[in-house]
């Protein structure tokens, strides 16, 4: 049964023996994604957000009750077999509020906005998160998740709703006033003075003196419980260090690494990072996994791997690839968005293992070497159960067995298959398939870096096929890059973060490949970000949403990072490196212009802006680059280019010299050679030593 879009809900009725069942749909039905979709057949009248729901809040005179949430969302999934699934609740919902359902992922703008609201309001935030608002957008009241029935000192759903709906009733005024107050105290936020752009390195040097003074020693990371990756900070750290020639902060990136690397944060079986950690020691993850998170600590291990040459952090990088490849990837190209915690109605059901479970599947010696390797007991260390983990060094479990290295991992990998394909014929948890430009932009960047600093052409080509996914399927007729695919269908025009994740994605691959289509391509997208989005008043920096999109109760400028890099972040490292590429004045004003307007955040809260962090680092350094000429098949050109991307430098830009080139490339000006010999021209400030043409002199110039 099918139902226009824009009726009402309807609903079926269907007898299995002398029972009727009442099956719902409402508008959410004619979504693309998978969020809104689960509750398509919720009996909450739900509207998306738009202007359908807007108007007809506004015509009823009712109270709007906005549910924010996400695919992979534990929580999320709670609250709905709790409460929208619930007919009783679902009436008071229908008879007092006109009900949006959002999806984070897809509206970023509107999340920030409201879960900012719920934080003044509340003091917390998170999600599910649940806002009350005016017919005309504006917030009143607030919460996260709230349970069925009143549970320690808090109310109840349908007691909030009632008390909200009784407000709206007999003291509208006050709840008008108060939403005023709370959307301008939102809007003193952003009102940022410039500051100065020429900040001091004092300013790194004071962020990673905090990042001191909450390091864990022991576990890793920074602070307690719950913990998350951190992939941008620990960036930071690997470069600061890097720059300062400090192991002792560089150790502070290496061991929070070994830590999540061993710890059940990552999987250790599939590859891939789960989202965060409930404990202190990156044991028991909250075990959604996430696309922007493997695709940031899939470069933090490729700089740490640089940096130190420990072959965890290759590994993991391989595991992790491999994971996004059988897992994650669409067929035309495109990287799917997240994967869920639960299944079969449990967090982690998927994941983990009983001592019984792991005899069952293996030989004893299999087994002795499995539980030793990954700490499994029989009392286990979640809910009876075990997430495999990495509690002892190898040659701490090699003695434990008494076996050889090379023997303990020849049985342990063929166990780990084994386990592996047990493991395929669970349920597994859902994914969210649709496919994001941001996050893929993200995830493009990292396989480019690793692609080529490691020589991988799967990695490359899987990159390349990704950035044509988006260049192809995810913009307008008129160019613009539109947020969200699915099902052959793109729609929601794009935001700042889109723009700036995937420009930078298509400089990473010019830098890899050599390529000037991704260059051209880069400056395009890159040209629209500054058009768009950039506030051409002081103090500067860029907006959220474009000139073009909806106005909503206010505009944001995002300069804070937190899971995923904020997009004036993104926004001033891409600008930053094509500087380095083009020496483009006005690239470089508008990213000083970003400076001025994070420079109060940077002053006092550095440790809340990793990526930004970073990009002022770069900002202030003096770039290196590298320029390859010679003939493309010289397998001597080749060995240069490796080895000048393998190095760590994260202020170095490597460049091959490809015969589509440019001659007003500022970076390839005067870099060729008459006979074509291979070369490698060092060069800082645009002033070049004598090009070399081995790698034993690359590396001596290093």
């Amino acid at each position: 049964m099918s139902q226009p879009v824009g009726l009402q809900p309807f609903q079926t009725t269907s007898s299995v023996g002398n029972n009727r069942i009442v099956i719902h749909t409402n508008r959410l039905i004619h979504e693309t994604s998978p969020y809104l979709r689960q509750h398509a057949h919720n009996p909450v009248d739900w509207y998306p957000w738009g202007e359908e729901a807007l108007a007809t809040a506004k015509a009823n005179d009712r109270p709007i009750f906005l549910s924010i949430g996400y695919s992979a969302c534990h929580w999320c999934h709670v609250m709905e077999r709790e409460s929208f699934e619930d007919e009783e609740t679902a009436a008071v919902m229908n008879a007092g509020f006109i009900n949006i359902k959002v999806d984070r992922e897809e509206r970023p703008d509107l999340d920030a906005i409201y879960m900012e609201a719920v934080q003044l309001m509340t003091r917390h935030g998170g999600w599910p998160m649940s806002v009350f608002l005016l017919p005309d957008g504006t917030p009143f009241h607030g919460g996260t998740y709230f349970p069925p029935i009143p549970h320690q000192g808090m109310p109840s759903f349908r007691q909030v709703l009632q008390a909200v709906s009784d407000a709206y009733g007999k003291r509208r005024n006050d709840l008008t006033e108060h939403g005023r107050k709370l959307v301008a105290l939102m809007q003193s936020s952003q009102d940022r003075t410039s500051g100065d752009a020429d900040m001091p390195a004092a300013i790194l040097d004071k962020a990673v003196r905090q990042l001191r003074n909450t390091f864990d020693s022991q576990a890793g990371g920074f602070g307690g419980a719950p913990k998350f990756p951190q992939p941008m900070t620990l960036d930071f750290l690997l470069a600061y260090s890097w720059e300062q020639q400090n192991l002792a902060d560089r150790h502070m990136a290496e061991h929070t690494l070994t830590r999540m690397l061993n710890g059940g944060i990552y999987d250790q079986l599939g590859g891939g990072f789960h989202r965060y950690s409930v404990d202190a020691v990156w044991l028991v993850p909250h075990f959604e996994k996430m696309l922007y998170d493997n695709a940031q600590l899939m470069r933090t291990c490729l700089h740490a791997w640089q940096l130190t040459g420990h072959s965890d952090y290759l590994r993991v990088i391989n595991e992790t690839f491999e994971w996004l490849r059988r897992e994650m990837t669409h067929p035309s190209g495109g990287f799917f968005s997240a994967q869920d915690a639960d299944s079969e109605g449990e967090e982690g059901k998927f994941f983990v293992w009983s001592l019984e479970e792991i005899e069952e599947a293996l030989s004893e010696e299999a087994a002795r070497v499995v539980t030793t390797v990954f700490g499994v007991t029989e009392n286990g260390n979640f809910e009876g159960h075990n997430i495999l983990h990495r509690p002892v060094a190898p040659e701490e479990a090699c003695r434990r067995l008494r076996l050889q290295p090379r023997k303990m991992q020849s049985v342990l990998d063929q166990a780990m298959q084994t386990l592996f394909e047990v493991r395929e014929q669970r349920v597994h948890p859902d994914t969210d398939d649709k496919i994001l430009c941001e996050w893929n932009g993200l995830m493009i960047h990292a396989l480019a870096e690793c692609g080529s600093v490691l020589d991988n052409p799967d990695m490359l080509r899987a990159a390349r096929e990704a950035a044509d996914f988006v260049w192809n399927h995810m913009r307008s007729p008129e160019g613009t890059l539109l947020r969200t695919w699915k099902d052959d269908k793109a729609h929601l025009r794009g935001y700042l973060e889109d723009y700036a994740a995937y420009g930078r994605a298509l400089l990473a691959l010019f830098e890899a490949e050599g390529n000037m289509e991704w260059l051209t391509r880069c400056r395009t997208i890159t040209e629209m970000m500054l058009a768009e989005f950039e506030d051409q008043d002081d103090p500067g920096g860029f907006f959220q949403t474009g000139h073009s999109h909806e106005a909503l109760v206010m505009r944001r400028k995002d300069i804070q990072d937190n899971a995923i890099p904020s997009g004036n972040s993104m926004a001033a490292e891409l600008l930053i490196r094509l500087v380095w590429v083009t020496d483009e004045p006005k690239y470089r004003a508008s990213a000083q212009r970003v400076f001025q307007l994070a420079g109060s955040l940077l002053s006092g809260y550095p440790t809340a802006a990793g990526r930004m962090l970073a990009a002022l680092q770069a900002w202030q350094a003096t770039p290196q680059e590298i320029v390859i000429t010679g003939d493309p098949t010289d397998p001597v050109k080749s060995g240069l280019a490796n080895q000048a991307r393998r190095m760590y430098h994260p202020n170095r830009i490597v460049v091959e010299v490809k015969p589509d080139h440019g001659s007003d490339l500022p970076l390839l000006a005067g870099k060729t050679m008459p006979d074509d010999q291979p070369a490698a021209w060092i060069c800082q400030n645009r002033t070049c030593k004598v090009p070399v043409h081995t790698v034993q002199d690359l590396l001596a110039n290093l």
